[in-house]
């Protein structure tokens, strides 16, 4: 795909500003990101005009929502295809991917490759070839420097990475959807099971909830999937709902906390600190909606944290490509302030 097929948009992108490097109070710190330039520099090295071309856009409201859940084939991504780079650059670019993201096992680069697996197995269950770690796109969205505005992303099927900088600052993380189908498989010998760490903790999380708590926080609609999916930007509710964690035991907030932290791990490692303790700063003024069961087991099972920054959601859907297989998960971290590096429309 190449810059031609995207249409600019003219509109001036004013970005969000709060962080600094106040670390106490839970902020991006940005401390990593001398190296993540470095890196996408390295990557663009290895390219040639052509393919450069393809991997470079202006930072614009239009090309930052450039994403989709469904196969690149169905939503055209902006950017280069990962499966048409040969191996060094295939290396260059895992690498600074590998640099935007956590360290923590089946978290962050770790659940990325697992996710990627995941494609590749549906691959082999669907003829086409629509699917595969091969499908996904790398785009610079502005030129990395320390006195730009930039995102980069990595997007395709089930994954889509959004990291936004300003003036030598990480300025955004979110959006970041992460999803699997089969939610278990096997490849070379081994098992693998993607996201279901993130769905183990919320379920966690809602059975320790009391009778009454769990009275609150459940809603009478059914959820068929998330409701911040990718074409729904900016769009948070007013109001929140559900159960308000002013209440609850230091021990049910341990486990919120581990539950949010699945998400936040996917970040590099010092600024998802950071991020997680600005949430944490916030917990008592966050809510949660769920629906379904608590096993989060079941189709059109669904949890939901919202607070005053933080927006994370957990749906259970049947499988599409393996309608036969009971789950298909679908989850978004979304920030209330730092969506897109705090942009707005």
């Amino acid at each position: 795909m190449t810059n031609k097929l995207v249409i600019l948009s003219l509109l001036t992108i004013t970005v969000f500003t709060g962080f600094t490097v106040k670390n106490s109070n839970g902020e991006f710190s940005g401390k990593n990101i001398d190296r993540v330039i470095t890196l996408a520099n390295d990557f663009k090295a290895t390219l040639s005009p052509t393919q450069i071309a393809d991997l470079e856009f202006e930072y614009t409201m239009e090309n930052i929502k450039v994403w989709s859940n469904l196969p690149a084939a169905l939503f055209p991504r902006l950017g280069i295809k990962i499966g048409d780079l040969n191996e060094t650059q295939k290396k260059a670019i895992k690498s600074l991917i590998k640099e935007m993201t956590g360290s923590v096992a089946n978290e962050g680069w770790d659940e990325i490759q697992q996710v990627w697996l995941a494609d590749d197995f549906l691959n082999t269950k669907e003829s086409g070839g629509k699917y595969g770690s091969g499908n996904y796109y790398v785009a610079f969205l502005g030129k990395p420097s320390m006195t730009s505005t930039f995102e980069i992303i990595v997007t395709g099927h089930h994954y889509t990475i959004a990291n936004t900088y300003q003036n030598g600052k990480l300025v955004g993380v979110t959006p970041r959807f992460e999803a699997v189908e089969p939610f278990v498989f096997q490849t070379n010998g081994k098992t693998y099971s993607p996201i279901s760490q993130e769905r183990e903790a919320l379920s966690a999380l809602l059975q320790e909830l009391t009778e009454a708590q769990l009275s609150l926080a459940k809603s009478p609609n059914i959820f068929t999937n998330i409701l911040l999916t990718p074409s729904k930007n900016w769009v948070f509710p007013e109001k929140h709902s559900g159960l308000q964690l002013v209440g609850l035991q230091p021990s049910q907030k341990k486990i919120v906390i581990n539950a949010i932290k699945t998400y936040t791990d996917d970040i590099n490692d010092e600024d998802a600190a950071l991020i997680l303790a600005k949430y944490v700063k916030e917990l008592e003024n966050t809510y949660i909606t769920y629906s379904g069961t608590t096993s989060l087991t079941n189709q059109n099972d669904y949890v939901r944290i919202d607070g005053p920054s933080i927006w994370i959601e957990f749906s259970v859907q049947r499988g599409q490509v393996l309608p036969n297989e009971p789950y298909h998960f679908h989850s978004i971290w979304r920030d209330r302030e730092t969506d897109y590096g705090g942009t707005r429309k």
